[in-house]
């Protein structure tokens, strides 16, 4: 399990000697590669609305349950690689579904960082500043838009050295932006995606256009469909 790893075993993608981020249109390392992206489960502040970066938060006890109904869907699937945000809520996710034995610290799946936002609500932000948008301005003192665009860009370039299936467990805001840039478009774009607690959400290329990324997948809540919709 995941509080089994010593630290010296917690090896981050970040230790992977890096490459300039591939472009739209180059051939993909491995047409297998498939990125599955888990966002954590329910907490208290993920129904208040409140922006959670660093702060580690419990699930609630519906978020354990999500969580563990995770594992029905990634159970039968063969991971080459599994990592995890370091925060607390995303690796209580991953053990919930089943897959904390063998998974890894990645620094680079980290929420974004709210800085002096931190625990307030958009609409308490915007007491202070009329305009805010996490999009447009980010967080004074955490993660501006672009900061974020840059680690997200670092985790993809890091992914396309990988093979297989890879589990991705992350957060909100990040996984957005991670879609965002996966396909090619501006981190603002982001904010056009949905992504619920404890949904699976599939990164890939498109068969029809195996050099192109795509989302091939996007968003669903195992939870709410009971078998309904198969993943892998």
């Amino acid at each position: 399990m995941l509080d089994s790893i010593r630290p010296h075993d917690r090896t981050s993608l970040a230790t992977v000697p890096g490459r300039e981020p591939d472009r739209l249109g180059e051939a993909p390392p491995t047409r297998l590669l498939q990125v599955y992206f888990i966002r954590h489960g329910e907490t208290a502040w993920s129904l208040t609305g409140q922006h959670t970066g660093r702060t580690d938060l419990p699930l609630t006890a519906h978020g354990e349950q999500s969580a563990s109904q995770l594992s029905q869907w990634l159970g039968n699937i063969a991971f080459t690689r599994i990592l995890t945000s370091p925060r607390w809520r995303a690796r209580v996710t991953c053990s919930l579904a089943g897959l904390g034995d063998g998974a890894q610290i990645e620094p680079n799946l980290a929420e974004w960082d709210c800085g002096d936002y931190e625990g307030l609500s958009t609409p308490q932000i915007r007491t202070r500043h009329r305009d805010w948008s996490l999009w447009e301005h980010g967080c004074p003192g955490g993660e501006t838009p672009a900061h974020i665009g840059e680690r997200a860009d670092r985790l993809i370039d890091l992914l396309r050295a990988q093979t297989g299936n890879v589990a991705l467990f992350s957060h909100g805001q990040f996984g957005k932006v991670l879609a965002a840039r996966w396909v090619g478009m501006p981190v603002a774009a982001g904010r056009h995606f949905v992504l619920a607690p404890a949904s699976v959400s599939i990164l890939g290329f498109d068969d029809s256009q195996p050099n192109c990324r795509a989302i091939t997948l996007w968003n669903v809540v195992p939870a709410d469909h009971r078998g309904g919709v198969r993943i892998g």
